[in-house]
């Protein structure tokens, strides 16, 4: 707890990712967030086998299959089991560590994820920290990739998953449209723990500002992830491509990109 401490861990995001959710989260094959998430990198990412940082790599579901792709992976993550999950998998390096202060060298790195790190960087001086961080890592012409949660995540899954009406629900959407910044009130795990919802344009901004050169905020799910039996879906082949489809038409459009649960920036290290 010692090391936590002085990583300046919120204890109850801690109290969160103990109870071991994340790795059950993304399931292989029903997870929409992990699909697209995987179609996107596969198609910003340097051939392998370039060498990968993966900053706040939980379990390490991701490391794993870029490690399976043939990618040289490293992942932190600031939580002692989700480095213990990781290590039993292998295949990669595991080993705690801060987003805000990376002990890698600079310009190790072909790519940098964060793939989790800006949901509970409630300060956006924090948020430009990681960013800087992992642009000082990656070497020049390399890429940072940052993933965000939406804004409006948490409304659309109010009226979406029949939560709206559960005690203190509203007032969550209402501070998180308002303000992005996302608060618990002991109303548990199924309402998610402490973290920042993300503007589109905000999360550009914090790239910028961060010395980063923005290609790309696109959204993961988009309007699909509340869709019907969407986990059914993808376990069908040909439904799954015409899924990935649709988002790839929707990516398109701007008036789209804050209607999902998570958002991705693609940067470039100049």
């Amino acid at each position: 707890m010692d090391t936590l401490a002085v990583m300046g861990i919120n204890s109850e995001i801690l109290d969160f990712y103990d109870l071991g959710l994340e790795r059950e989260r993304l399931t292989p094959g029903r997870s929409l967030e992990l699909i697209r998430t995987q179609v996107l990198l596969k198609r910003f990412l340097p051939e392998p086998p370039a060498r990968v940082l993966e900053v706040g790599g939980a379990s390490g579901v991701y490391s794993s299959w870029l490690a399976g792709l043939g990618y040289d992976v490293d992942l932190i993550d600031p939580v002692p089991l989700h480095i213990e999950q990781a290590r039993a998998i292998g295949g990669f390096s595991a080993s705690l560590g801060d987003a805000r202060h990376l002990e890698q060298d600079d310009d190790s790195y072909d790519a940098v994820l964060l793939l989790g790190p800006l949901y509970h960087l409630t300060d956006g001086a924090d948020r430009v920290r990681a960013f800087e961080e992992a642009a000082r890592v990656t070497r020049p012409g390399g890429l940072v990739i940052g993933a965000a949660i939406s804004r409006y995540a948490s409304t659309l899954d109010g009226y979406f998953r029949s939560v709206v009406d559960r005690p203190g629900f509203v007032s969550i959407m209402r501070q998180g449209r308002q303000t992005g910044q996302h608060r618990n009130p002991g109303l548990g795990a199924r309402f998610f723990t402490t973290a920042y919802f993300h503007h589109p344009d905000e999360l550009a901004a914090e790239v910028r500002e961060a010395g980063l050169l923005p290609e790309h905020v696109l959204p993961v799910e988009g309007p699909l992830n509340w869709a019907p039996d969407i986990a059914d879906r993808l376990e069908d082949p040909e439904q799954r491509a015409e899924v990935l489809a649709v988002l790839a038409d929707l990516e398109q459009d701007p008036a789209m990109t804050a209607a999902t649960s998570h958002l991705l920036a693609v940067a470039r290290v100049s």
